[in-house]
């Protein structure tokens, strides 16, 4: 089980947190990876700190967007760069526990292209919140389960197969571009596979634009409606299904 993983991460003035992630990379206990991080104009220093670590570590390749993008658009040009046989993603500012790396790939096997792992919240001095997601799962989840919201698939724990799934760029969205690629791989009769232990600590930023609830439905919305082409009223349906899971998410 030596199989190489691209890790895939968008960074925009991380400088805060981005050493963090890289210490929970450098800790897996699967050591075969290589990091491909696109830089989105940071201000803030960001860049300097992942040019000094990847002169220190091989695995890193780091690239950067002429002008201020989106994540889609950086994520998408690391995705592009990624030679690897799995592909994972983490964010800026999340942690990977040491062995998720490992336990995934294992869980994964030969048979399962697309997975995902339960995670728990933590502040953003790193403190835990107490709160776990995507623990409960028991069935593999389709793309209809998905346009209901029924995991979160927080994109920092996610596992594609890398040749099965053809396509993997994502929708050029500003936000939800993570959501919208789920569906888009869903869509072609893949399932999502949970695996329920807590692998990965995602992190709440005061400010970020995934933690405005406003904004993340119509975010919703617009995906139904814009990306998916649902009529009014299944968007609706699945609509009701998102707001009520989004008030009581386990």
């Amino acid at each position: 089980m030596n199989q190489l993983v691209s890790i895939i991460t968008p960074t925009y003035n991380a400088s805060k947190y981005i050493m963090d992630v890289y210490h929970s990379l450098e800790c897996q206990t699967h050591t075969n990876w290589e990091w491909i991080i696109t830089d989105d104009c940071s201000t803030d220093g960001t860049l300097d700190i992942i040019e000094e670590l990847s002169r220190q570590d091989s695995r890193l390749k780091i690239y950067k967007n002429n002008c201020n993008s989106g994540a889609a658009v950086s994520r998408n040009n690391s995705l592009s760069q990624a030679v690897g046989e799995f592909i994972a993603f983490i964010d800026s500012d999340d942690i990977w526990l040491p062995e998720k790396l490992e336990k995934q790939i294992r869980f994964m096997g030969k048979d399962i292209s697309f997975s995902f792992t339960g995670y728990k919240i933590i502040s953003e001095d790193g403190s835990d919140l107490c709160q776990t997601v995507d623990t409960f799962h028991t069935e593999p989840l389709d793309y209809n389960d998905m346009l209901k919201k029924k995991a979160t698939l927080g994109c920092s724990t996610v596992m594609l197969r890398q040749g099965v799934i053809d396509d993997l760029s994502m929708p050029l969205l500003r936000t939800g571009q993570d959501y919208a690629l789920w569906l888009k791989i869903l869509k072609k009769g893949i399932k999502a596979h949970a695996l329920t232990e807590v692998l990965t600590q995602y992190r709440i930023v005061a400010g970020s634009i995934s933690r405005n609830k406003i904004k993340k439905s119509q975010r919703q919305w617009e995906i139904y409606r814009k990306v998916e082409r649902l009529s009014f009223i299944h968007s609706t349906w699945c609509f009701a299904f998102y707001a009520w899971r989004a008030v009581f998410r386990r």
